[in-house]
């Protein structure tokens, strides 16, 4: 019996973030503090934001994969469609 879910294959998650994202969170949330009290410059603090409620994960996908998944559907991925009748 295994504690860590899916047998040692799923990625980590502490509350509802993979770690990796928690990472980026925290760096782009230093730097977003020091932009603002150096700089005066509130637009990082709002990606940060931005991003941290984009990468929020329920059942193993995020607002953010759903938007890459669009965009690659509609726009960068090139569909193909056959058009014909099938055999007679």
């Amino acid at each position: 019996m295994y504690i860590y879910p899916d047998n040692l294959k799923s990625k980590a998650i502490l509350w509802l973030w993979q770690l990796r994202d928690i990472g980026v969170i925290g760096v782009g949330l230093l730097l977003s503090v020091f932009a603002l009290a150096q700089l005066k410059l509130l637009p990082p603090i709002v990606i940060t934001a931005l991003y941290a409620f984009l990468t929020i994960r329920f059942d193993d996908t995020s607002i953010l994969d759903f938007i890459k998944y669009a965009c690659a559907f509609f726009i960068t991925k090139q569909q193909t469609y056959e058009w014909g009748y099938g055999k007679q």
